[in-house]
């Protein structure tokens, strides 16, 4: 259910014990990371000050900890009901994490305070996309860079992803749509810091056309999408 006050839809209890396994951390968030480094470019600056969107329990705060040595972490999850755990594997990291409450339309930080933001699969979740990219665009250094990695509208609406999980359905877009609302916020999304991957678990019948034999289908609605894009100088 969406909250008036908040423009959020809360997750289902089966998606907050499914974003604890360990097939969420490692085949989702951890493959994602992944494949967000790869795009960014060899002569990377330095990401002193990182954001993670939409934060949950934290598993990320580890992994962004080891791959880009930040002088500081902030984090903002609007559960308060995860707060702890996040706190809990802020413990972890060497680098110092703060975990705030919070919603993504209306971040409780300063102008060009970070030099990356990070939001993995928090997107779906929010209603108001124009104002929390804006919000991204805002917080960022000029320069700074935002990964970005969500589920598109094929994966949303899918029968399986509808009966386990809770989502504002009327605002999930195609790939092309959050690219395009991406740059419409300032940023530059070059064409080779985007990434589709059609992963076995993000498509309708779960793979198993793969296993029988058959190819991955060439023309088809995107399920996924990766992408670095830079706040202009």
């Amino acid at each position: 259910m969406t909250s008036p006050a908040t423009h959020w839809v809360k997750e289902s209890p089966f998606g907050i014990w499914f974003l604890n396994t360990d097939m969420w951390q490692q085949r989702v968030l951890k493959r994602a990371l992944d494949e967000l480094d790869s795009l960014l470019p060899a002569d990377r600056p330095g990401y002193a000050a990182i954001l993670d969107i939409g934060c949950g329990r934290g598993h990320a705060f580890r992994m962004l900890d080891q791959r880009f040595h930040p002088a500081r972490i902030c984090a903002i999850e609007i559960d308060e009901a995860l707060i702890g755990d996040a706190v809990r594997q802020a413990e972890h990291c060497s680098s110092p994490v703060t975990v705030t409450v919070g919603n993504a339309e209306a971040l409780p930080y300063p102008d060009q305070a970070f030099d990356m933001v990070f939001c993995h699969q928090s997107f779906h979740h929010i209603v108001r996309h124009e104002k929390a990219i804006d919000e991204f665009y805002r917080v960022l250094k000029p320069g700074g860079t935002l990964l970005f990695a969500e589920s598109c509208r094929k994966f949303i609406h899918s029968f399986l992803i509808r009966l386990l999980f809770r989502h504002p359905m009327h605002v999930q877009k195609t790939s092309d749509e959050y690219i395009a609302l991406i740059r419409q916020a300032g940023f530059k999304v070059d064409r080779n810091a985007i990434s589709t991957p059609y992963l076995w678990w993000s498509r309708p019948d779960v793979g198993a056309l793969e296993w029988f034999g058959f190819g991955v289908p060439e023309n088809r609605e995107e399920t996924l999408l990766n992408l670095v894009a830079v706040k202009g100088l």
